[in-house]
């Protein structure tokens, strides 16, 4: 029944997967005409450039003005209503190339998308050094969209809304034909002459549509933003009369989504009976009452309001009112965070990931938020299935914004583990809860914890997090006997060990019938001769679960050897089977029972 102990560094690996959050305005600049955008251009000069809508470009530079414009092209817009200089966007590795992008619409109204270039002064842009790029003919005054940002990938995209009116009499929002109502995605830097057409566009293969759209269905998608750690694309779309949404697409996406307009507006049918097969929905809206007009943010990078990190702020131009919008697993967190009193016309972001806001009136403002750790109750897990809630003894992973600055994990460097690691500590009803890491990978900050002993009997425990003598609020998390999870490497496929030589299972290699093999677990409750909290499951003798654990794979159960602590780790539990002779072959469902706690389906291969 022995295991081949690898240190900490396997579930490293794999582990690594309400409090106060009110914010304060700080003001940075006043006496600008109805800014519409704020960028920097990431040259390591810290400026900001503030687009205002009458055609002109200003510089905040060490919270200065300059006097002078960085662009003044006053004689190409008009800046009212919807219309005006509404964009700006610096390619990636600006200050060796010295040119930039606007979005902008013309004299008879329509939307462009233009290079321009600096001057031997790099605070001063040459107005007549115009490329036109893009033009695309509005037929009426609003929905112009008006961001444009390069992702990730290098390309760059521009939010285009249907072309006004009022319920995109032209269909423009489902119409594949037209540019109106779309999420494009250009490649303007292979080519300075002529804009190109990524390869990967998801329609550029169909000749009913037109190959610059990434997704559709978009009413007025004023501002959208990339998460500068993940690479999500968060988008505000506003609404016609009932409802503000956010749209959100992962990193992942190969684009081709369809956001719904004018099939619908936000979560409901705009059309009677509209059929939702195929589209996206949004992850949150808000109704009338709330607001009118969303501007959309940016989620929070920074490190001078640590609490508010992995937080998407947006923001409504009516109301003033500033939410927070969380992702906890598969559910949205929405809370409103302040009533600013702003008309909020754009949201901007620093070089170092700080979030700035404008009033449309003339003014920015610098956002700050809590600086003690922040984390909810659904945020703190088992660490296994990530399901909501703590067992004793076992190992958590409480996901929290604050936890660590910088990229990377901070493991404990011996066993029994300490109550702290890279400043952070836990406390469940009072109890130091032993830490085995702090992680920030890929914008997703979480502490892996051993539950104390001690709780066992309880039903609920207080957690409280502090990182250098800063304190979350201390936040109530059930209490389980029994939570079954299995570990995976990705979410879906379980660690099994083939007992014989202590690899993994994997495709290659997968189990066979009648073999013996094992795998991780976490939420088995009691055992036998439980070591203290902190150290390690004993070798001699075994500390067993006292559940009554069962396994089934493919639905047919298996001989269970061995259910108890894993020799050597902390709050780690190891499941020894039989593989059942009878089962098929192909990927098999792996569930854990124990008492009548049921932990979720997790796949295995088998041969």
């Amino acid at each position: 029944m022995g295991m081949r102990v690898t240190a900490l560094g396997l579930f490293l690996a794999l582990l690594v997967h309400a409090q106060d959050l009110s914010l304060r305005l700080t003001q940075l600049a006043a006496g600008l005409t109805n800014p519409t955008d704020i960028q920097h251009a990431g040259d390591g000069t810290n400026r900001l450039f503030v687009v205002q809508q009458n055609g002109v470009i200003r510089i905040l530079s060490s919270g200065v003005l300059r006097p002078a414009p960085f662009l003044d092209i006053r004689n190409r817009t008009v800046g009212s209503g919807e219309r005006g200089l509404l964009g700006l966007a610096f390619p990636p590795g600006y200050s060796g190339k010295r040119y930039f992008y606007v979005n902008y619409t013309n004299l008879a109204g329509d939307t462009v998308i233009a290079r321009y270039r600096t001057t031997a002064d790099p605070n001063v842009a040459d107005p007549a050094s115009e490329t036109v790029l893009l033009t695309i003919v509005q037929p009426y005054a609003n929905h112009n969209g008006g961001q444009l940002r390069f992702g990730p990938d290098g390309y760059l995209y521009v939010g285009m809304g249907d072309g006004g009116s009022g319920g995109d009499p032209q269909n423009n929002g489902q119409s594949r034909r037209t540019l109106l109502g779309k999420m494009l995605r250009l490649d303007v830097e292979s080519d300075l002459v002529r804009v190109l057409i990524p390869p990967d566009n998801p329609f550029v293969n169909d000749d009913a549509a037109r190959p610059e759209i990434w997704a559709i269905g978009l009413r007025n998608p004023w501002r959208f933003s990339f998460d500068r750690a993940t690479g999500d694309l968060w988008i505000a779309d506003v609404g016609q009369n009932r409802a503000e949404e956010i749209d959100f697409q992962p990193a992942s996406s190969r684009g081709g989504e369809n956001y719904g307009w004018n099939l619908m507006e936000g979560m409901q049918c705009y059309r009677s009976g509209c059929n939702t097969t195929g589209l996206t929905l949004p992850v949150v809206e808000y109704v009338r009452s709330e607001g009118c007009s969303v501007t959309g943010g940016f989620v929070y990078r920074g490190r001078e309001s640590p609490g508010l990190r992995g937080t998407y702020l947006y923001g409504d131009f009516c109301t003033g009112r500033i939410w927070g919008l969380r992702r906890q697993g598969d559910l949205w967190n929405n809370r409103l965070l302040l009533a600013s009193g702003l008309s909020i016309s754009t949201f901007g972001e620093d070089e170092a990931g700080e979030i700035l806001v404008a009033d449309y009136g003339g003014a920015i403002y610098r956002i700050a938020g809590p600086v003690a750790p922040f984390f909810t109750s659904a945020g703190v897990t088992n660490a296994a299935s990530y399901a909501r809630g703590l067992v004793a003894g076992s190992l958590a992973t409480i996901f929290v914004a604050g936890g660590k600055d910088d990229s990377g994990i901070a493991a404990a460097d011996r066993v029994p583990l300490p109550t702290s690691v890279a400043g952070v500590s836990v406390t469940v009803n009072g109890f130091a809860a032993p830490v085995l890491a702090v992680a920030n990978v890929n914008g997703q900050e979480q502490v892996n914890v051993q539950s104390p002993w001690q709780l066992a009997g309880a039903v609920s425990g207080s957690v409280v997090v502090t990182r250098e003598g800063r304190s979350s609020t201390a936040v109530d998390v059930p209490v389980l006997a029994l939570q079954p999870g299995i570990f995976t490497v990705n979410g879906r496929d379980a660690v099994v060990v083939h007992h014989a030589d202590n690899t993994l299972v994997t495709a290659g290699r997968p189990l066979v019938r009648a073999e013996y093999a094992y795998f991780y677990a976490a939420g088995l409750g009691p055992v036998d001769d439980a070591p203290p909290s902190g150290s390690g499951g004993p070798r001699d003798p075994l500390a067993a679960a006292r559940a009554d654990v069962q396994v089934t794979l493919g639905g047919v159960l298996c001989q269970t050897l061995y259910s108890g602590l894993a020799p050597d780790f902390v709050g780690v539990y190891q499941v020894n089977i039989r593989v059942p002779d009878g089962i098929p072959s192909g990927t098999l469902e792996l569930v854990l029972q124990a008492g009548e706690a049921r932990s979720p389906a997790v796949n295995v291969p088998v041969q």
